[in-house]
């Protein structure tokens, strides 16, 4: 049995969640609570490409606010 995320052709989904972090997620699996999908349904490697264009900023949403109140 293979790993649904490692599924190479499985159908995929780019979730974020409120703190702007990203996940790729098999699109049979239910997404889970404080996720949702963002952009269309694709290939394992048209998510992780959508992840890796989109996602620059590691740090969570709560930091980037808190540093930028910091001055």
């Amino acid at each position: 049995m293979v790993n649904p995320f490692d599924d190479e052709s499985g159908k995929f989904l780019v979730l974020v969640n409120e703190e702007g972090q990203h996940s790729l997620w098999p699109a049979t699996l239910a997404v889970p609570g404080g996720w949702r999908a963002e952009g269309p349904e694709g290939s394992r490697q048209e998510c992780l490409d959508a992840i890796e264009a989109n996602w620059t900023d590691m740090r969570p949403a709560s930091l980037v606010r808190a540093m930028a109140a910091d001055g």
